[in-house]
C-alpha cells in the first residue's frame, strides 16, 4: 500500500486540484476574508479626504497581471468615484491605457446603474494615458504635472479639464495608489513619498507583497493590497462582490488542497523510510 502511495500517478493529483477549484466555483462558496489593518488603512485614508481631493491611481501592470490587481483598481476606482472625489489615472506600462480606459467606463456604468451616481468624463475623472520612464515622469510631475501630461489619452489639453483644475505638483494630490506587477511602488516612495511628501498607497500581486512590508512598517505607505486577497478584502470594504470575492472559494480551496497533499505526502514518506530502515538487516 505504501509503495504505491509512494508512486501514485500525478494525473490523480491533478484531478483532485481540478475539482478544488471547479467545483467552489460552480457552487458558489463564499470565503469571508475578514479584515486585513493594511488593506482597511488605504479605505480609511479615501474616506478621509476632503471633498474634491485628487486621487492619483497608477495602472503600473499589463494584462498578464489583470487577475490579481484589476479587481483593485475596479474596487478602488469605484470607492473613489462613489464619493465626491476626483480620480486621475496614469501608466507607465505602453498596454494599460486600454485597462484604464475599460476600468473607467466598467465603473461609471455600474455606479449610475446601481446607485444612481452619474459621474462625468473630464469632470470627475480622466484618463491621462502612457508616458514613458517612471522616475523621469514622476521627478517631472513634482514640478509641473501639466507638463509630463500635456494631453489626456483622448488628446484633450491637461490645462482645459476641469478634473485637473488646480492640479499643478503633488501638493495638489491627496493620495497616490500604484498598481504594480513590478517594483514601481519603490519609486514612488523615494522619489514622490520622500522627497515631496506625497501620501502614497499601493496594491501588488501576491509575490511582490514582502519586499513592501517595511515601507509599511516605518509608515512610508499608507497601506497595502496584497494580491487577490486583498483586492477581496477591498471589494468587501465597499460592498462590491465581483471578481476577486468568487476567486477566493476556488483559491482557497486549492490552497487547503496543496497543503493537505504536501502533509500526506510527507507522511507517506516517512512511513516508507520507518518501514525500510526495520526491513534492513
Amino acid at each position: 500500500m505504501i509503495e504505491k502511495l509512494l508512486h501514485l500517478d500525478r494525473r490523480v493529483i491533478f484531478v483532485f486540484i481540478a475539482l478544488a477549484v471547479g467545483v467552489p466555483m460552480v457552487g458558489g462558496w463564499k470565503f469571508d476574508q475578514g479584515s486585513n489593518p493594511r488593506t482597511t488603512a488605504v479605505h480609511k485614508y479615501i474616506e478621509d479626504l476632503p471633498d474634491r481631493s485628487v486621487v492619483l491611481l497608477c495602472f503600473d501592470y499589463g494584462p498578464a497581471s489583470m487577475p490579481e490587481l484589476q479587481p483593485m483598481a475596479l474596487a478602488i476606482a469605484q470607492h473613489v468615484l462613489s464619493r465626491d472625489l476626483r480620480l486621475v489615472c496614469m501608466t507607465t506600462y505602453p498596454d494599460a491605457p486600454l485597462l484604464i480606459e475599460d476600468t473607467l467606463a466598467t465603473v461609471v456604468e455600474r455606479l449610475e446603474k446601481e446607485k444612481g451616481i452619474k459621474r462625468e468624463d473630464g469632470k470627475d475623472y480622466v484618463n491621462l494615458g502612457y508616458r514613458p520612464g517612471l522616475v523621469n515622469v514622476i521627478l517631472g510631475m513634482s514640478a509641473d504635472i501639466g507638463a509630463v501630461w500635456k494631453t489626456d489619452f483622448n488628446d484633450r489639453r491637461y490645462g482645459d479639464l476641469a478634473v485637473t483644475k488646480g492640479v499643478r505638483t503633488f501638493k495638489d494630490v491627496g493620495l497616490v495608489i500604484d498598481l504594480a506587477s513590478s517594483s514601481t511602488p519603490g519609486a514612488w516612495v523615494v522619489y514622490a513619498h520622500e522627497r515631496y511628501k506625497v501620501k502614497v498607497a499601493c496594491g501588488v500581486t501576491a509575490v511582490m507583497a514582502q519586499d513592501y512590508y517595511p515601507y509599511l512598517q516605518t509608515h512610508q505607505l499608507v497601506g497595502m493590497l496584497n494580491g487577490m486577497k486583498g483586492a477581496a478584502e477591498y471589494e468587501k470594504l465597499v460592498g462590491l462582490e465581483s471578481d476577486a470575492s468568487k476567486a477566493m472559494g476556488p483559491q482557497s480551496c486549492a490552497h487547503f488542497l496543496i497543503i493537505a497533499l504536501v502533509i500526506f505526502g510527507n507522511i507517506v514518506y516517512a512511513v516508507s523510510r520507518r518501514r525500510a530502515r526495520r526491513q534492513t538487516p
